[in-house]
């Protein structure tokens, strides 16, 4: 199956997509494995508890929300893909990160769930079936395919690569 289309999900989610350079779902994990793990296996520990600006996430609290979103969209994918018909609802990005515990942990740890849960994500999407993608469902109130949520799994984190890279690495 090839990328998605732009009909494919709600039009906030299509940049995700655009950020992602695989021309299928399965080739995804094959394609970010080695640059994720590299990346987020050298972020520097100096920077843990560092926020670019007043009000914005610290180095942590990204990591955080890496692992909740994460989570939250392999979730909507296995929904789609096992064919419940149930909507599923949106969620408050900055409602989970004030109640997500990442202030007492240390970088390393939030690294090493992140790359753990990245190779659970890494292995689900592999072994899915062109029939399985094409599935669609219902999340946030908008209608997704299970296709195009693969891509917004990787591309939501090469957003972050890319802001952590501009704003708390310079």
């Amino acid at each position: 199956m090839s990328r998605p289309l732009p009909n494919e999900c709600d039009p906030f989610y299509y940049h995700y997509i655009e950020l992602t350079e695989a021309s299928e779902a399965p080739h995804l994990p094959t394609r970010y494995k080695t640059p994720f793990k590299i990346f987020f296996s050298t972020l520097p520990p100096s920077k843990a508890s560092y926020a670019y600006a007043e009000g914005k996430w610290t180095l942590k609290q990204v990591l955080q929300h890496l692992l909740d979103v994460e989570r939250v969209f392999v979730y909507r994918l296995l929904w789609i893909v096992r064919g419940d018909r149930q909507p599923l609802p949106g969620f408050d990005e900055n409602a989970f990160a004030d109640q997500a515990p990442a202030h007492h942990r240390t970088l390393q740890s939030l690294i090493e769930e992140w790359l753990l849960l990245r190779e659970s994500t890494d292995h689900f999407i592999a072994q899915l079936s062109t029939p399985e993608l094409a599935k669609r469902g219902i999340a946030n109130g908008s209608t997704i395919s299970a296709n195009a949520l693969c891509f917004i799994i990787y591309g939501h984190a090469l957003h972050h690569m890319n802001i952590i890279s501009d704003r708390y690495l310079p």
